[in-house]
């Protein structure tokens, strides 16, 4: 994810998605104008709630945002009286209330979570909003909050095989065939889910990926897309990170599949919010998700969206 450099958040400071197909030589190249999504966290006093959710959603769609994606934290702050909600309650709800507009978390942890129940719950969420849904997934973080608060893995090198074993399960189940694994974290026994996704091949994932690490972009050249961010998110990325980004990943790309990549930031008030995203744009990004102020009002938010994509 690369951050405006207007962007106030410290714990993610977004700016841009690109969308890319992989040619013959399994390039990425870009292929269409980008696209703009709202980015919100599933916490504080207007997002935790499904109801403000899908009103807002239902507003975006009007305002002709493409996409509607939402953060998957579960302990987020200790000692905090912030409301956190259900994501996939709160994107269920936004799926009722719109009819075009993408929907999908940035990101799941998926060792966070039981791979079977997350399979159950993305298909439900692809059958109702009519093969709109997309899977980020990821480690999760803050690590000990979202996993040591509930005794859970913490340490990274496990957490990613439980990423890895996760996302295979999933795929498998998602099949709907009959689907038997053995791995060193979870195992099933002739398992068969049906309905299947209504898209197909399949529920498109995006990897949250933290640059330079090159592990996560390693994986993520196997999936639908990356949600990049710097390392300690320290500082955004540049447009250049971008292009390294890219490159780095089609050596690993064996897919003709679409990818995407995605771009986090925040354009705020400014009168060069269409510029800020295009440097990026032009960069490859074909997916602009635009941060929301989560100590925001729903007045104050409603006012940012109908504002309009930054284009």
């Amino acid at each position: 994810m690369i951050y405006s450099s207007l962007n106030p958040l410290t714990l993610n400071n977004p700016e841009q998605v690109i969308e890319i197909v992989a040619k013959k030589n399994h390039s990425v190249v870009a292929v269409s104008k980008i696209k703009y999504a709202l980015y919100l966290a599933n916490y504080g006093n207007v997002f935790a709630y499904a109801s403000n959710l899908a009103k807002l959603g239902e507003i975006a769609e009007n305002m002709g945002w493409d996409g509607f994606f939402l953060w998957d934290h579960m302990h987020p702050f200790r000692n905090s009286t912030r409301p956190v909600g259900d994501p996939w309650i709160g994107l269920s709800a936004v799926a009722i209330s719109t009819e075009r507009i993408r929907l999908g978390t940035t990101v799941t942890p998926i060792p966070r979570r039981y791979p079977w129940k997350v399979a159950r719950e993305t298909v439900s969420l692809d059958q109702l909003s009519m093969g709109r849904f997309m899977l980020g997934v990821g480690l999760g973080d803050p690590t000990d909050l979202e996993y040591g608060a509930f005794g859970q893995e913490t340490r990274a090198k496990k957490r990613g095989d439980m990423l890895d074993e996760g996302l295979e399960i999933i795929q498998g189940l998602w099949n709907g065939e009959q689907f038997s694994f053995e791995g060193e974290y979870y195992n099933l026994d002739q398992v068969r889910f049906l309905p299947r996704p209504v898209q197909t091949p399949r529920i498109p994932i995006w990897a949250g990926c933290t640059w330079p690490n090159k592990r996560p972009f390693v994986r993520a050249a196997k999936l639908d897309g990356i949600i990049p961010l710097r390392t300690g998110f320290s500082k955004p990325l540049t447009p250049e990170d971008y292009r390294d980004i890219i490159a780095f990943v089609e050596k690993y790309r064996e897919s003709d599949e679409p990818f995407d990549v995605a771009c986090i930031g925040w354009t705020g008030n400014t009168d060069e919010r269409a510029e800020i995203v295009q440097e990026y744009e032009e960069a490859g990004a074909t997916w602009w998700l635009e941060w929301m102020d989560d100590e925001a009002t729903f007045e104050e938010v409603k006012t940012a969206i109908e504002k309009g994509p930054p284009k």
